[in-house]
């Protein structure tokens, strides 16, 4: 079980306290990226149950996320990362990635693994890089029910 983590930067809290959650914005969120549209709400209630979630807040009000599926020891994917669209362009993205690199539990992970269409620029500054044989790798994709 993760220990809660918390930090704050000017007015925003990021922590890892799962009761800070508000699953109704987090499904918002997830519901406009490209990556997740079509996920069924309870899907994504049971994948953030099951994960360590990063919130950040400002006040109260969840702004951005990002989730870790890990061993704590060997592996770790890191996904569903967003920021709210009037939050962005002010380093946040940046500030969530390296906590999560640097969340106490989570430093000495072996192997990261992630996925985007688009932020390769972000991730390339802390070190994520193409694979180096994909040739190696293989996934199994299911679709949801109903699709």
């Amino acid at each position: 079980m993760a220990q809660i983590f918390e930090t704050h930067r000017d007015t925003f809290t990021l922590s890892t306290d799962p009761n800070r959650l508000d699953m109704d914005t987090v499904n918002d969120f997830l519901s406009r990226a490209y990556w997740s549209k079509g996920r069924p709400h309870e899907r994504t209630e049971t994948a953030f149950a099951n994960s360590l979630v990063f919130g950040i807040y400002a006040g109260s009000r969840q702004i951005g996320m990002a989730r870790v599926v890990t061993d704590y020891s060997i592996f770790a994917y890191l996904c569903d990362v967003f920021i709210h669209e009037d939050y962005r362009g002010h380093g946040l993205g940046k500030w969530l990635v390296q906590s999560v690199l640097d969340h106490p539990q989570l430093k000495q992970v072996r192997r990261w693994l992630l996925a985007t269409n688009d932020a390769h620029g972000l991730y390339q500054q802390f070190d994520f890089e193409p694979l180096a044989e994909p040739e190696k790798w293989m996934h199994r994709l299911r679709p949801f029910a109903g699709e």
